[in-house]
């Protein structure tokens, strides 16, 4: 077994075990910051020893080091920056050298004591060029400009306690708990594989080859803690990893879940990963094609390229010492019922594959799978979780002038939809009435739930940045279809009996109003028409989209 990055496993938890009570007491004396889902999941790595040789977050030294080197301030590789980042008006409560108690912000336990070298302001402009190539449409780099806090704060790290977990919790391993068990299975040799999708009959085989080709066992070690915008859900997936880990030859493999918070930082993070399985104990580990990235712009540029993470890690492997098993793209041979690496199939040979879109397809649109792509047990997995179309929730949102005819819409839409068979329940939500804030949530909750929500913007215009917030929120649950009414104003003011547009806010309305195709957002569908013909279009709209069927 490889010795952990920096030559020791930096297991905080046990080096401050005999301490923790006194740590505690002090907790009541400092101040206290609550950490974002990031920094927890950064923190539990820390304290856990998968970040070795790191016992803290980073200080400026290290961090420009990091961004200009890839390695710390010491020498050792290290590709992705660990900082506790805050906003400037955090960062003027404390004071270098001065202890403060993180928490954790679901349930404000303390969970470590930092003290402070150094709080800094960085130049997040070089950091999204050196760590993730610049291009403001990558993630991290939305993230780093638009969410984290303009100022870090660097110091090193009294643990007290690892953050909770009340979910999967035999398969949360620690990396000294990893490392045991490999050592008590006499586990020599360990490939390590890296997901963050669900596992099908490819990966398995893949594994299973690599695991063959080095006389090693298998680690599945899959991340759970924050991974791309839109990804399948950690649940959905460990319950597919549970199935999956059983079709592997009788202790072959091992499956343990990793709480870390990816960047997406495609080469780089490829690196981090390679250092993250060698403290966990791996001594192997498969590099996949465009590994850790996220895919391509909206112009179809890939932010990188499909064997740059594997050609940085092995510059790196022989300094790291874990041995990089580059990830094979293997096929399904119909003729002959197995699957084989690509670049063994013979000229001619009939292969079959699937795609991610188009496996996604199918679950929409409730085809089928078959079996040579996943497992049954896999398949139905995904199927409860992702239901077809017309069994899934949508936010239908009605945006329009006041007195444009948008409640008269509204209440029209849900009588005709609530006569389609399905079972779908149809909620009508008038935006006046329910709180701005609270909105977004009740939506969301309600499309999860595999409801209809039609929401009417009637009485008053509603903001723009309020609209963009809501559609982001429900979007990560379900479907949101925006419908813009294109009434005339002259109409709307012949509607108005209470005197609306004869005020001053009548009179802001018109000044204020952007329709949605003016605001630099498309609507899903405009209507200019008749009360009959917009429920027609929509109700075609929707059948289009397949969330009725006829």
């Amino acid at each position: 077994m490889l010795t952990p990055h920096g030559g020791i496993l930096q297991d905080l938890i046990e080096r401050d075990a005999s301490k923790k009570e006194e740590l505690l007491a002090e907790t009541s004396t400092l101040k206290s910051l609550n950490l974002t889902d990031r920094q927890l999941c950064d923190l539990e790595l820390i304290l856990n020893g998968g970040f070795s040789p790191l016992t803290g977050f980073n200080t400026k030294t290290d961090y420009e080091s990091i961004c200009n080197n890839m390695r710390l301030a010491s020498g050792e590789i290290w590709s992705i920056p660990i900082t506790l980042d805050v906003s400037e008006e955090t960062s003027k409560i404390f004071s270098e050298n001065e202890r403060v108690v993180l928490r954790d912000p679901r349930d404000d336990a303390p969970l470590a004591i930092i003290t402070i070298a150094d709080i800094y302001k960085p130049n997040k402009e070089e950091e999204a060029k050196k760590v993730f190539r610049g291009d403001p449409e990558h993630p991290a780099i939305r993230y780093l400009l638009d969410t984290a806090g303009d100022y870090y704060i660097g110091g090193s790290l009294d643990a007290i306690n690892l953050p909770k977990h009340y979910d999967y919790t035999e398969f949360r391993k620690t990396p000294a708990q990893l490392r045991s068990e490999f050592q008590s299975r006499h586990w020599n040799k360990v490939v390590a594989f890296q997901t963050r999708n669900p596992m099908h009959r490819a990966h398995r085989e893949l594994t299973v080859r690599a695991a063959k080709d080095k006389l090693a066992n298998i680690l599945i070690h899959p991340v759970v803690g924050l991974t791309k915008p839109g990804d399948i859900d950690h649940h959905t997936r460990v319950k597919v990893y549970q199935e999956i880990i059983k079709k592997y030859p009788n202790g072959m493999a091992k499956l343990a879940l990793l709480p870390l918070a990816m960047r997406m930082a495609g080469d780089r993070e490829a690196v981090w990963h390679a250092i993250i399985r060698k403290n966990y104990g791996a001594t192997h580990f498969i590099v996949g094609r465009d590994h850790a990235g996220p895919g391509s712009n909206s112009k179809g540029v890939d932010f990188y390229g499909p064997y740059d993470a594997q050609t940085l890690v092995e510059k790196f492997a022989k300094e790291l010492e874990i041995e990089v098993v580059p990830f094979r793209m293997v096929t399904y041979l119909p003729d002959e019922d197995r699957y084989s690496p690509i670049d063994l199939v013979s000229s001619g040979t009939k292969t079959c594959s699937i795609s991610g879109t188009e496996l996604r397809k199918r679950l929409r649109d409730g085809t089928h799978i078959p079996e040579w792509f996943s497992y049954p047990e896999v398949v139905q997995i995904l199927r409860t979780s992702h239901p077809p179309r017309p069994s899934q929730g949508f936010a239908l949102y009605l945006s329009g002038l006041p007195f444009s005819g948008v409640q008269a819409l509204s209440f029209a839409l849900q009588a005709t939809f609530n006569q389609f068979q399905g079972g779908r329940h149809i909620t009508l939500l008038d935006e006046d009435s329910v709180n701005a804030e609270a909105l977004p949530f009740i939506v969301s909750e309600l499309v999860r739930s595999g409801a209809g929500v039609i929401i009417a913007n009637a009485k008053e215009v509603h903001q723009f940045s309020q609209y963009i917030n809501l559609k982001k929120t429900v979007s990560k649950a379900g479907s949101f279809i925006t419908v813009s009414i294109e009434t005339p104003l002259d109409v709307c003011k012949s509607n108005d009996r209470s005197g609306f547009y004869s005020t001053e806010a009548g009179e802001a309305a018109i000044s204020n109003f952007k329709s949605i195709d003016d605001a630099e957002v498309s609507a899903d569908l405009s209507i200019e028409d008749s009360l009959n013909v917009a429920i027609q279009k929509i109700v075609l709209y929707l059948e289009e989209q397949g969330f009725f069927k006829f």
